[in-house]
C-alpha cells in the first residue's frame, strides 16, 4: 500500500510540475513575436540558446554535477536538435509569416507529437482511451483556431508543423533521460553540447548596431532565454519523468490558451470569447487522459 501511495504521490507531483513548465512555456510564441519584429529570427535563436547555455554551465559547475555518460550523449543531442534548436528556430521563422495566435494553434498537436515519440523512444504504452481523448483534445484547440478564421501562410504553417515535430522528439527524449540524469541537469548539458556552436553564431549574427530596439524586444529576449529555454524545462522534463511523458504531456493542450490569452493582452491580437467553452472541453480531455492513461 505504501508504494502505491508513493506512486500516485509521485505522479502528482508530475502534474504539479509539468502544469508549472506549461505555464512558463506559454510566453514563448508571443515573446518571440516581439522579439522577430525586432531581431532576426535567427539571432534570437542562437543568441537565447547562448544565454540558457551559460547559466546553464555555472549552474552544472557550481553543482559539481558529473559529466553524462558516452550513451547519453546522443540522445543529449537529439534533445538539443528539437527544443535547442529546431523549434526556436524554426518557430521564429514562422512568426515572421503568421501572427502569434495563429502560431500557437500548433501547440494543440503537440501533445500527441510528445505521445508518438514518447511511444517510440520510451516504452511508454497509453490505452486506447487516452488516445480518444487526446485526439478530441487536439481537434478542439485546432478547430478553434480555425473558427477563429485566422489569416493563413503556407509557408508559416509548415514550419510551425515541422517545429512541433521536432519539439515533441526532444521533449519525449529528455523525459527519458531525466530518469537517469535528472531533470534540470538533462536541459543543461543539451544546452551546453551547443554552446560552443551557439555562441559564436550569436556574434555572427549580432545586429551591426542596437540602436532603436526598444525594451519590449529586449525583455521578450531575455524571457525566451532564461524562462522558455532553461527554467520551464527543469520543471517540464522532471514532470514527464514523474508522470508519464504520454500523460502529462498532455498538458500542453492548455498552453494554447495562456498563449492566447498573452497574444490578447501583450500583442492586442483578436481573440474570440469563445475560448472559454473551448477551455472547458480542453481541460476535460486533460482530466480523461490522465485519468486513463
Amino acid at each position: 500500500m505504501t508504494g502505491v501511495l508513493k506512486v500516485k504521490a509521485n505522479a502528482a507531483q508530475g502534474w504539479i510540475n509539468g502544469f508549472i513548465g506549461v505555464v512558463l512555456f506559454s510566453g514563448s510564441l508571443p515573446a518571440t513575436r516581439i522579439a522577430v519584429l525586432e531581431f532576426n529570427p535567427v539571432f534570437v535563436t542562437v543568441a537565447r540558446a547562448a544565454v540558457a547555455g551559460i547559466l546553464a554551465l555555472m549552474a552544472l559547475l557550481v553543482f559539481k554535477e558529473k559529466r553524462p555518460a558516452t550513451q547519453q550523449l546522443l540522445p543529449l543531442a537529439i534533445v538539443a536538435l528539437g527544443v535547442v534548436l529546431g523549434f526556436p528556430l524554426l518557430s521564429a521563422l514562422a512568426l515572421q509569416h503568421v501572427s502569434s495566435a495563429h502560431s500557437i494553434v500548433f501547440i494543440g498537436i503537440l501533445p500527441v507529437a510528445t505521445a508518438v515519440f514518447g511511444i517510440i523512444r520510451g516504452a511508454e504504452r497509453p490505452g486506447p482511451i487516452f488516445w480518444i481523448f487526446s485526439v478530441i483534445g487536439s481537434l478542439l484547440v485546432t478547430g478553434y483556431a480555425v473558427a477563429q478564421g485566422l489569416q493563413a501562410s503556407a509557408p508559416g504553417d509548415l514550419l510551425m508543423l515541422l517545429a512541433v515535430i521536432l519539439c515533441g522528439l526532444g521533449y519525449a527524449e529528455g523525459a527519458k533521460l531525466t530518469r537517469t540524469l535528472g531533470g534540470w541537469q538533462v536541459i543543461s548539458w543539451a544546452l551546453v553540447l551547443s554552446l560552443p556552436v551557439m555562441l559564436p553564431l550569436a556574434f555572427r549574427y549580432m545586429p551591426s548596431s542596437f540602436e532603436g530596439i526598444t525594451t519590449g524586444a529586449w525583455f521578450s529576449l531575455a524571457y525566451v532565454s532564461l524562462f522558455s529555454m532553461f527554467i520551464g524545462f527543469i520543471f517540464w522534463y522532471r514532470g514527464l519523468a514523474q508522470g508519464g511523458t504520454a500523460t502529462v504531456g498532455q498538458l500542453q493542450l492548455l498552453q494554447p490558451f495562456f498563449g492566447l490569452a498573452l497574444a490578447a493582452s501583450l500583442l492586442h491580437e483578436k481573440v474570440s470569447m469563445g475560448m472559454l467553452g473551448i477551455t472547458i472541453g480542453v481541460i476535460l480531455c486533460v482530466a480523461g487522459t490522465k485519468k486513463f492513461a
